[in-house]
C-alpha cells in the first residue's frame, strides 16, 4: 500500500439511523460495502481496491451544533466517478430520493474537463461526486 493515502475518514452526525440509511444509499451506489468489522456501534463503509482501502464511519454528535462547512473543520468530501454519465445518473437518483442539490451537474474550470455535482448530507455536510479526465484511465483501471 502506498504511504501517504487516506486510511479512514470519520463523520459526526445527529442522527445515526437517519445518516445511516443515507450513507447506504449514497454510499453503496459508489461502491462501497457495510462493514462490522469496526468497534462499537460506528456504522462503517469500506472501499477496496488492488492498491488502498477507504472507510468512512459515522459518529453520534454529542452537541447537536448545525455543521458549518466555513468554521474549522471538514468543507466537503469529494467522490471519484470514471465518467460523466455516472455523475447525471447520480444526480438523477439523488432527486428520486429528495436529496438536497446544491449545484446540478456542471463543468468547472479546476482543472481541464473537471466536472461535479454537489449535493448535502442529512446534516448538511457538502458532498461532491466528480468526474476529471486526468484520472479516467487511472479509475476503469482500479
Amino acid at each position: 500500500m502506498r504511504n501517504g493515502l487516506i486510511n479512514h475518514l470519520d463523520l459526526t452526525v445527529t442522527d445515526l439511523a437517519r445518516s445511516s440509511a443515507f450513507y447506504d444509499k449514497v454510499l453503496g451506489r459508489l461502491g462501497y460495502k457495510r462493514t462490522s468489522e469496526y468497534e462499537g456501534d460506528v456504522p462503517c463503509w469500506e472501499l477496496s481496491t488492488a492498491e488502498s482501502q477507504f472507510s468512512v464511519g459515522l459518529h453520534k454528535a454529542k452537541d447537536p451544533t448545525p455543521h458549518n462547512r466555513y468554521a474549522v473543520g471538514l468543507h466537503h468530501l469529494a467522490f471519484h466517478v470514471s465518467s460523466r454519465s455516472e455523475i447525471d445518473a447520480f444526480h438523477e437518483f439523488l432527486i428520486s430520493e429528495q436529496v438536497t442539490i446544491l449545484d446540478a451537474p456542471a463543468e468547472y474550470s479546476y482543472t481541464p474537463g473537471y466536472y461535479a455535482l454537489f449535493f448535502l448530507d442529512p446534516d448538511g455536510m457538502k458532498l461532491e461526486l466528480v468526474y476529471e479526465p486526468r484520472f479516467a484511465s487511472r479509475m476503469k483501471n482500479a
